[in-house]
């Protein structure tokens, strides 16, 4: 597919655009201005600066391309992100390639299904159509679809409904057929010239915000090099952290990573009575930083998130600049006592 590169940052003192421009050659991506056919335009989402210049190349390269769509038809798009929301359930995002999509649509999105019972635009508005080249956010869907999966309108949900399940059966028994050949991988890998290996493995089980991020992670933990240690995902998905998934860790010896999400009430209680190792991120290079220490057996100083209450804002009002200094000497003293703690 054509390809548009948008190189962020470029407010940023030490920016080196050739540097960039010379990883994308090294991939085969060669910039306009070094002989090659892709578009490459700097921008900056903190100024402001390129971003005119790069809608104008997406309408220049769409134009050239001379890209159509048919609006009449059955719409079918594909999943960019998805997450599981509280208030909202399954929300999936969803940039229409074909066709319109309408509210009350039944729709097939990898192996979930459901009717549209909500559409939301880029600015959070209730949409009741999208065309070609529109994304929104799509509310009604069985469960959190996986991001680069197909999604299409259907004759009818029950229809839906059966594809779904013949997708949902082929990922069971492509996950099993998985597992028995890693059981297998692991009897050959054990049976050696010095007997038993020596290898030992360091189970996980990743839940996050959105599928992008739960999807990153795996693959970038499942990538870090290691003779000693074998990293196992064993579950991931998308949503807070369940009592479940605390019991699936505590029998298979895993530690939990909560990317963006945080225990319910029974889940709590489940791993303060096991202790269960459960560590919250918001940033997943700290997370890869820790799963990378601990498996070169460096991780020095352990930093937990406790959580100690649950808060919910109702209202906000401006502050004058007395209540703004009672409200950091009330934090501050907040802080004093959680240190003697």
């Amino acid at each position: 597919v054509p390809i548009v590169v948008a190189v962020t940052k470029m407010d940023v003192q030490a920016a080196d655009i050739d540097k960039v421009k010379s990883g994308l050659s090294a991939e085969d991506i060669i910039p306009e201005d070094w002989g090659g056919d892709t578009m490459v335009v700097p921008v900056s989402s903190h100024t402001g600066e390129g971003i005119d210049d790069l809608l104008d190349a997406i309408l220049l390269q769409a134009e050239v391309a001379e890209f159509k769509a048919p609006v009449d038809v059955p719409a079918r798009g594909t999943v960019i992100e998805s997450s599981l929301e509280k208030g909202r359930g399954p929300v999936a995002t969803i940039l229409v390639k074909a066709g319109t999509l309408k509210r009350g649509d039944a729709i097939l999105a990898g192996p979930h299904f459901g009717r549209v019972r909500a559409m939301f635009n880029e600015l959070g508005e209730q949409v009741k159509s999208a065309g070609p080249s529109i994304p929104v956010e799509v509310l009604g869907l069985s469960g959190t679809p996986e991001a680069g999966d197909d999604a299409f309108v259907v004759a009818n949900e029950k229809r839906a409904k059966e594809i779904a399940s013949q997708r949902d059966e082929r990922e069971r028994e492509n996950k099993l057929a998985q597992q028995q050949a890693a059981r297998l991988e692991e009897v050959f890998s054990a049976i050696g010239e010095n007997g038993p290996s020596e290898t030992k493995d360091l189970n996980l089980l990743i839940k996050g915000d959105v599928q992008g991020s739960v999807e990153a992670l795996v693959e970038s933990l499942g990538k870090i090099p290691s003779e000693e240690v074998k990293i196992r995902i064993i579950s991931s998905g998308v949503g807070g952290i369940s009592e479940s998934d605390v019991e699936l860790a505590l029998a298979s010896k895993a530690i939990i990573i909560g990317f963006n999400v945080r225990a319910d009430a029974k889940a709590r209680k489940v791993i303060q009575e096991s202790g269960v190792d459960v560590r919250y991120y918001s940033v997943i290079y700290e997370a890869i930083q820790d799963v990378t220490d601990a498996v070169s057996g460096l991780l020095g100083t352990e930093v937990r998130e406790e959580i100690i209450g649950l808060a919910e804002v109702r209202e906000m009002v401006a502050a004058g600049g007395a209540a703004r200094a009672k409200l950091s000497a009330d934090l501050e003293q907040l802080r004093e006592e959680q240190r003697r703690q």
